[in-house]
């Protein structure tokens, strides 16, 4: 996927002290807790646990040896898939989440998103979305995307309005290619396109305030895969559960150390 350039001009930083800190955020040590099944084939886009299943969003639309972009519904424990609902090509579906007992998801240059009821997975209706759709979470009242580059925005439902918009920084370098997001204890958790590595950002200014260099993962997997991609928390152990664009693992992984500088 393409990632347009953005302007970051001062008026982007965001609150707080305004004031960037001088060096990078540390690495953060992990340990992993369980390896589970996963679909080789979901192309994986989007994932988040919801009352005891996850919900995954894959995306395909132009290869006609590979499945159709889907939603569905997955056993966390052994990687099943309970119910799917095929999203037919050309769309290219992307980054999901679930706010207010409705799950939104994201396409990637169709200018829409779904909003989809979580247990059945029928179509609630359809939202105009206008710019590229990479990930997606929730704070609890806004959505929150990612479109490649290294902004986030704050979105009202269901016109998707943007209420705030962060720059994510590590440091005074601006982070690029912001992908799936996950909301999880008070940060956003953001995957990296086309690297293994996981930022985890602070809402209130967009601060990265640790990484997770997960590549120690990829060696697990019985076939190569492709891109880390996919952050849930864990609904049977209530870990953080990660795994990747047509891998066919999903990790249950455990930080050793709390956060620092993540209140």
């Amino acid at each position: 996927m393409g990632a347009r350039a953005i302007a970051v001009t001062a008026a982007a930083i965001a609150a707080g002290t305004g004031v960037l800190p001088a060096s990078g955020a540390p690495t953060l040590a992990w340990d992993l807790i369980a390896t589970r099944p996963h679909d080789p084939d979901a192309f994986t886009q989007g994932l988040v646990a919801y009352r005891g299943s996850l919900l995954e969003s894959t995306g395909d639309c132009c290869d006609p040896s590979r499945p159709d972009s889907s939603v569905r519904r997955v056993n966390p424990r052994n990687g099943r898939v309970l119910a799917i609902r095929h999203i037919p090509a050309p769309i290219f579906a992307e980054g999901l989440t679930v706010l207010a007992g409705t799950a939104w998801q994201l396409t990637w240059t169709d200018h829409v998103a779904y909003r989809v009821a979580p247990m059945t997975l029928s179509r609630r209706g359809t939202s105009p979305y206008p710019r590229e759709g990479w990930g997606l979470t929730t704070d609890g009242r806004r959505l929150v995307a990612s479109d490649g580059t290294a902004m986030l925005r704050w979105l009202a439902p269901p016109r998707l309005t943007v209420i705030r918009t962060v720059v994510v920084r590590d440091g005074a370098r601006p982070v690029r290619w912001l992908n799936e997001l996950e909301m999880l204890s008070g940060l956003i958790w953001a995957n990296v396109w086309q690297e293994d590595r996981v930022a985890l950002i602070r809402p209130a200014d967009g601060w990265v305030v640790g990484w997770l260099d997960l590549s120690a993962l990829r060696p697990r997997l019985a076939s190569g895969g492709e891109v880390l991609n996919g952050i849930a928390r864990d609904p049977v152990t209530g870990h953080v559960l990660v795994t990747g664009k047509r891998w066919d693992r999903m990790f249950v992984i455990r930080l050793r150390v709390p956060v620092p500088g993540a209140a």
